[in-house]
């Protein structure tokens, strides 16, 4: 891994990184390569792009001041471990939690946990399914969820974990203006309201358009809410 790459890339994005965080992204890397071979996580192989894709584009939110210090984060939809991994990575006092719903990639995360010596727990389980747990309903401070589905199906699969004061962050691309509509009626409906959508650009890769669409949790979620696993993304609330 170009590690003077990524350093290059989180100092534009004013997230100076250490030779510890940099020896774990590259620990990281070498991890997915290597479990890769056994199944499949991650489609973006090039060292430049994995970059560039995950690992920047992932640290986003730290870059807006988005994350408080020692906040209690759900990264929902872990897949390969983004954006909760590299947000971990920058600022390990996250007390962050990785939610998948496949449990070889649950695995995955907890074994390079342990070898990257970082502290969280990996959940296997469906959102909609653990939203309902006493102790998940409402306890974050943070939600984060990225390439997961469309804006108003993440509404409902994030803001019930939320505790009110909470944060939803989606990461989104260049049609998420056309989602707003659909997403506002879902968080009121969950006691949320989209604050903003946040430009999330990426250094030398600002074609992109990314952004960061941010939902405030403002009251209580009702409590038939999130519906059974599998109907908000056949039948969104909006």
């Amino acid at each position: 891994m170009d590690t003077e790459r990524l350093a290059r890339g989180l100092r534009a994005m004013s997230l100076p990184a250490g030779e510890e965080a940099l020896a774990r992204f590259a620990a990281f890397h070498a991890l997915l390569d290597e479990a890769n071979r056994r199944m499949d996580l991650t489609a973006v192989l090039d060292e430049d792009e994995r970059i560039d894709r995950h690992d920047l584009d992932s640290v986003t939110p730290l870059a807006q001041g988005l994350l408080p210090e020692g906040a209690r984060v759900i990264d929902v939809g872990s897949g390969a471990g983004f954006p909760g991994m590299p947000l971990l990575i920058l600022r390990p006092d996250l007390r962050m939690t990785f939610l998948d719903a496949q449990q070889k990639r649950v695995a995955f995360l907890r074994d390079a946990l342990e070898r990257l010596g970082l502290a969280a727990e990996a959940v296997h389980a469906r959102a909609e399914d653990a939203a309902r747990e006493p102790l998940r309903r409402e306890r974050y401070d943070v939600a984060v969820s990225r390439a997961v589905a469309p804006a108003a199906v993440l509404q409902e699969l994030t803001l019930p974990f939320l505790r009110v004061g909470g944060l939803s962050i989606a990461y989104k691309g260049p049609g998420v203006r056309e989602e707003l509509t659909a997403a506002r009626r879902a968080a009121f409906l969950l006691g949320g309201d989209v604050r903003e959508v946040v430009p999330a650009p990426v250094p030398g890769r600002d074609e992109w358009e990314h952004a960061l669409l941010l939902t405030d949790k403002l009251r209580p979620t009702p409590a038939r809410y999130p519906r059974r696993a599998g109907t908000p993304g056949k039948n969104p609330l909006a």
